[in-house]
């Protein structure tokens, strides 16, 4: 009677561990109505460099300097305006010798005139200094694509990790129910304490929960990359890579100064702060300078003249008028304009500072990056050694085909660890590769190869 209620009481069990299962499964199956779409790491560094919106933004940054630039080589050119004058006068009007008179007419005007007020020196140190942030808004752009790569193959290493870590956890379930029920079946023949067989369901219970988690990660990850690579949210992105596969793009000899050199030289960041020093710098010799060079005004107008007293619309006929000077502007916005070439001044300054944080920034980015891979690469070694070690552990417990209370809790135990072994294996494996483009973006050198 014993023997038969356990049996009652372990169906039971039994019945709830795969009604849990069944829920895990129509879970997955309500988020996964849509087809999987399957995708691989270039296909993501290529998305990640085209599509991604904060790419696209620092394009329309571009196009906008561009258009900035134009506007300022613009300045150069004169306007032409194209229209009808009618004026009439009637009553006292005072000639140019001083006679008051009264007089009744009018005239009328019909042609065009073009126009030019070009203040040289500004307008040419303007040109100089919107060609410059041209170049500023073009290194932001391609740092914004390398900071898009590297952030979309950061996701694709989470949703690869995910999944490996699903499928561990999965595996580790096998293992811990296909236990569970041996200890059944050894409790039934009355070889196995009862309380050992409950506590293998428990274990098996918990691989239950895991495997639940893993698969949330698995859509968390997936959805985090589909937003990075600007693709649709609710159609799940699966890794082709159903392994996480360590990567070789670092060579690990490389010298640190080696790195911080091509850092120095490559980093779009660097070359934008240098754009707008230089714009800085063109800005101020403009503040300096450009009051010393005059203005150039200059007035022409080509067309017809009628009118005459009274009503009279009659005695039309060509008409021109033509003007040139030159003038310079003192005071405010010109020349002895102290605080423009101060304040001027003080953007240099500030350029030159914010060039120098920059490159701070790039070296301590290229040091960090550097010791982060080179501990990565060490874990990587140790955690490989320990899942031999946890893999020969549960080979030689389950070798044993004992059932007493220390050799079940052995085999729950090392079914633990190879679990837990096998998911630090593969999160450091995902922050190995991660490590790595880390130290290609740092050094400046995701644009020269996007493949990688």
């Amino acid at each position: 009677m014993k023997c038969s209620g356990f049996r009652d009481r372990h169906s039971v069990a039994v019945a709830l561990w795969i009604g849990a299962g069944v829920v895990v499964a129509g879970a997955q199956q309500s988020n996964h109505a849509a087809a999987p779409h399957p995708i691989d790491l270039p296909t993501v560094l290529r998305l990640a460099g085209a599509q991604n919106i904060d790419v696209q933004i620092a394009r329309e940054k571009l196009a906008e300097a561009r258009a900035n630039r134009d506007i300022a080589q613009d300045q150069f050119l004169p306007w032409l305006n194209a229209g009808f004058g009618y004026r009439r006068h009637d009553g006292r009007l005072q000639d140019v010798t001083g006679n008051v008179f009264n007089a009744s007419k009018q005239a009328y005007t019909f042609g065009g005139t073009l126009t030019a007020q070009v203040d040289i020196g500004d307008a040419y140190y303007k040109s100089l200094a919107a060609k410059q942030l041209v170049n500023a808004a073009d290194h932001a752009l391609a740092a914004q694509r390398q900071d898009s790569i590297a952030l979309a193959a950061a996701g694709y290493f989470d949703l690869v990790r995910a999944q490996a870590g699903a499928g561990v956890a999965r595996e580790a379930l096998g293992i811990a129910e296909d236990y569970a029920g041996q200890l059944g079946r050894a409790v039934d023949a009355g070889i196995a304490f009862k309380g050992d067989a409950l506590r293998a369901q428990v274990q098996a219970g918990r691989n239950v929960l895991a495997l639940r988690s893993a698969e949330e990660q698995r859509q968390l990850a997936a959805a985090r990359l589909a937003q990075t690579l600007r693709l649709e949210p609710v159609t799940p992105l699966v890794a082709r890579d159903a392994d996480l596969a360590p990567m070789s793009l670092i060579a690990t000899n490389a010298a640190l100064d080696t790195l911080v050199a091509q850092a120095l030289a490559q980093r779009p960041e660097l070359k934008q702060t240098k754009s707008l020093t230089r714009a800085a710098k063109d800005a101020h010799e403009g503040a300096v300078k450009g009051p010393l060079v005059p203005t150039l005004g200059a007035h022409v107008f080509l067309g017809g003249l009628g009118g005459g007293r009274n009503g009279s619309l009659g005695q039309f006929g060509g008409s021109e008028d033509f003007f040139v000077g030159l003038s310079w502007r003192i005071g405010p916005g010109g020349l002895f304009d102290e605080a423009r070439r101060k304040a001027a001044s003080s953007r240099v300054n500030s350029a030159l500072l914010g060039e120098e944080k920059v490159r701070d920034d790039v070296v301590r980015q290229v040091v960090e990056a550097n010791s982060r891979f080179h501990s990565l690469r060490d874990q990587l070694a140790v955690a490989r050694g320990a899942l031999q070690a946890a893999e020969e552990t549960l080979r030689l417990t389950r070798a044993r085909k004992e059932f007493a209370v220390g050799a079940v809790l052995e085999m729950i135990e090392a079914e633990r660890d190879l679990t837990r072994t096998r998911q630090d294996l593969i999160g450091i494996a995902a922050e190995f590769n991660k490590a790595q483009y880390a130290v290609q973006r740092a050094i400046g050198g995701l644009g020269a190869d996007e493949k990688k």
